[in-house]
């Protein structure tokens, strides 16, 4: 719906989806030798939190309310690029394998598909398809929350080491926007929601993938990322999107 309704045009869909490619690999430079200095028995595994943040639940309705409807045009281009890489990319590094049947079985994959097809022919989005994609979005976030809530309470995780991951995520994502903005000589509202985007916390759907395919002892670690790094985004969130709406609208 936010990719099909919004305005946006193709060609900004598909800029801001490289961008944000280039993004989560400068993540991954980062958060791969920050698990080494951690000393973590599985880095591919617990990788995913810190490569992944939640661009949809919270990173959207953000950029809604700071830029309106071009702002949520643009943030949907860049969740449809983490939703592709959940349940691709994602599933690989809690499995550490690569299975192409999850790929054909996952709806999230055909549906930005679809989205991509009604947005480069232009096609307005059937009015039964709208309420039926917000219905089953609802949905879906009610069960993963409470699944994390349930198993937050049996878990057991170091803070210490879910503080400073989360700070990595929280801190340096934003950081490693700013760079991309420059290189790439970025500017108006679009560069803003790369900014808000790239300092979101961890995804919840980082649990429910590591939750089907990861031991035990990797699922409690990327719940404790996932929790301590949304409370930080509490107090980082707002200086970032002060930051875009001075310098990005």
């Amino acid at each position: 719906f936010a990719v099909t309704s919004t305005g946006i045009s193709f060609d900004i869909f598909k800029d801001y989806f490289w961008y944000y490619l280039i993004a989560i690999i400068c993540f991954a430079a980062v958060g791969i030798p920050t698990l080494f200095f951690l000393k973590t028995k599985d880095i591919v595994r617990e990788l995913p939190p810190l490569i992944l943040p939640n661009t949809g639940n919270m990173g959207v309705p953000i950029c809604l309310f700071a830029y309106g409807s071009e702002g949520l045009g643009v943030s949907a281009s860049i969740t449809s690029l983490i939703i592709l890489f959940h349940f691709t990319l994602g599933v690989f590094l809690a499995k550490k394998k690569f299975s192409f049947d999850i790929v054909v079985k996952s709806p999230p994959v055909y549906a930005i598909i679809i989205s991509v097809i009604f947005l480069y022919f232009q096609i307005k989005t059937p009015l039964f398809l709208e309420n039926t994609t917000f219905l089953l979005t609802y949905a879906t976030i009610f069960l993963v929350l409470m699944s994390l809530g349930i198993a937050l309470t049996r878990f057991k995780f170091s803070l210490k080491n879910s503080i400073i991951l989360s700070l990595c995520r929280v801190i340096l994502g934003p950081i490693i926007a700013f760079i991309i903005i420059y290189n790439f000589n970025l500017s108006g509202f679009a560069a803003g929601v790369l900014l808000i985007q790239s300092a979101m916390p961890s995804a919840i759907l980082n649990y429910l993938v590591g939750s089907m395919y990861s031991p035990r002892k990797v699922v409690e670690s990327i719940a404790s990322t996932i929790v301590v790094s949304t409370v930080a985004s509490f107090l980082t969130i707002p200086i970032i999107v002060f930051i875009a709406l001075k310098y990005f609208s």
